[in-house]
């Protein structure tokens, strides 16, 4: 099988193929151009009559993926809740290379370093390809063009739509779960391997055809609350250790020490409150990444300053998102990953800290999401070019090694704005032409950079509040030219024609594609 066939232009100009690893695809047709038809994707019915008592225990994850049916060509996904603290994927792919099961399509919500492992079996044939975002060692051998079928790389919301649309079909789900009781009801929030909610794994346990909650913290019945319901479960494992919730926090997670980063978060948000985009009861995202916590944490002193509440943060949660709740500057977290221990305690203990999931807050076939009711999200990406378009998946080597996660989706919020450094390791970030596109420049409103802020000429309601407040602005093309008069004009890197990732856009299309690095 081909991994790849019949390519077209797209509607962003890009050469995309439309045969990806045998299965049809639909090429990006314009922001919201594509309309799906049909009807939800369902797996089978199943019947109480295969569990009479409702005790779904079973003795080894070994048991389990048998009794599953496990065989060559499967799809099995999981979960990346505890981030680089994953025990349990590389257990599941060690089990099917005992069993001498081959060309399995892996379908986790993020792939982290910690299951660099799992290389020997893409080499072997155990695993065909990785569906997903993909993090480190990983997407350096995909990049190299080692990976024996294509990748695909999709937000949260879009892999949600894929599972939901019947475009993955799941054959076997491995939820990770720090408690569960035997019915295979299970959550995140109790146990010693507590890590938040486990809100990626709800598409797979609502649309797989067998589906396996691994804990190491077995609570007899109910197991409250419940964030999976058993009664999509069908098998239940015991183990010793099912993740180490420490390693959800990730280095990015800190408030930046950097004097330019903490810059560009102070003017970014002096703009967005000298442009009136924060107000009593709005709402916004902001990243787990150094710069956009600092901007957080500066909306912090504008809610004190002006006796403010926030209606709610969307979130990936930590510590400083639950200061300001816990502060009552914030009415809600709507929280969609946990980044640190301090947001599994307060998820654990604040009612106004809710657990949601992709399908609420991002899945775009659906009617509505979240995401559409945020007054602001703040993004980072790798590259931007002088049209708006940003990449996040990729370095402007092309080594592809970065995931997606909610970032596309997030770009449907009232106001996109990007902090960014504008060069970064003496490369300039702003170029003529992103190297992946996984974003349309239509989407981004603000560029904040230390050296001055650039409104997307589609923003003139944005552009003439910048005016009238006194902010002085700079056009994409000034910026470019500011970052090459200190480093120089880079170098356009050489890539080779072959294809070794495809991008997904929110709605299912395929909106660009990773070329391989040349090594040589």
């Amino acid at each position: 099988m081909k991994k790849y066939d019949k390519l077209v232009k797209n509607a962003a100009g890009r050469m995309v193929p439309t045969i990806i690893n045998g299965e049809n695809h639909i090429p990006f047709q314009g922001v919201g151009k594509y309309n799906p038809t049909g009807r939800r994707y369902g797996p089978k019915i199943p019947t109480c009559n295969d569990f009479p008592d409702g005790n779904k225990e079973v003795s080894t994850l070994k048991e389990a993926l048998i009794n599953a049916g496990i065989k060559d060509g499967m799809t099995i996904s999981s979960h990346h809740h505890f981030r680089n603290g994953d025990l349990i994927a590389k257990q599941v792919f060690d089990i099917a290379h005992d069993l001498g099961i081959k060309n399995l399509r892996w379908f986790p919500s993020a792939s982290f370093p910690c299951q660099e492992e799992l290389i020997k079996y893409l080499e072997d044939g155990t695993i065909n390809r990785i569906e997903g975002s993909m993090n480190g060692p990983l997407g350096k051998f995909t990049s190299e063009g080692k990976m024996k079928g294509l990748s695909i790389l999709r937000s949260h919301g879009g892999r949600y739509q894929a599972v939901q649309d019947g475009e993955v079909k799941i054959d076997i789900a491995i939820i990770a779960a720090p408690t569960a009781d035997t019915f295979g009801n299970a959550n995140g929030v109790n146990g010693d391997a507590a890590c938040g909610l486990l809100g990626f794994a709800l598409a797979d346990s609502q649309y797989a055809e067998k589906v396996i909650v691994v804990t190491d913290n077995l609570v007899p019945f109910p197991c409250i609350p419940w964030q999976i319901q058993g009664n999509y479960v069908d098998f239940v494992v015991k183990v010793d250790k099912v993740g180490l919730p420490e390693k959800i926090i990730s280095g990015t997670t800190q408030i930046t020490k950097s004097p330019d980063r903490l810059l560009i978060a102070e003017i970014t948000a002096d703009f967005c409150e000298k442009t009136g985009l924060i107000y009593d009861g709005f709402s916004y995202q902001a990243g787990a990444g150094g710069t956009a916590l600092s901007i957080g944490n500066y909306f912090g002193d504008i809610l004190r300053k002006n006796n403010w509440k926030a209606r709610f943060i969307r979130a990936g949660s930590n510590q400083y998102p639950v200061e300001l709740l816990e502060e009552g500057l914030v009415e809600y977290i709507l929280d969609g990953q946990t980044f640190d221990l301090e947001g599994v305690r307060s998820m654990r203990e604040n009612p106004n800290h809710v657990n949601t999931s992709p399908f609420t807050s991002y899945n775009f076939h659906s009617k509505g999401n979240f995401a559409q009711l945020v007054d602001i999200v703040v993004l980072g990406a790798t590259e931007i070019d002088v049209d708006f378009n940003a990449n996040v998946v990729t370095h402007s080597d092309g080594y592809l090694l970065h995931g997606i996660g909610g970032w596309q989706n997030c770009l449907a919020a009232k106001t996109t704005i990007m902090p960014i450094p504008l060069f970064r390791d003496r490369i300039p970030v702003i170029r003529d032409r992103v190297t992946t596109l996984c974003a349309p420049g239509e989407l981004i409103d603000v560029i904040v950079t230390e050296r001055g802020i650039a409104i997307n000429p589609l923003r003139k309601d944005l552009i003439q509040k910048a005016r009238v407040s006194g902010i002085e602005l700079k056009t994409i093309y000034q910026l470019k030219e500011e970052a090459e008069k200190i480093c120089g004009v880079p170098e356009e890197v050489k890539l080779s024609d072959e294809i070794v990732s495809v991008i997904k856009w929110v709605d299912g299309t395929v909106i660009d594609s990773v070329k391989k690095v040349i090594t040589e």
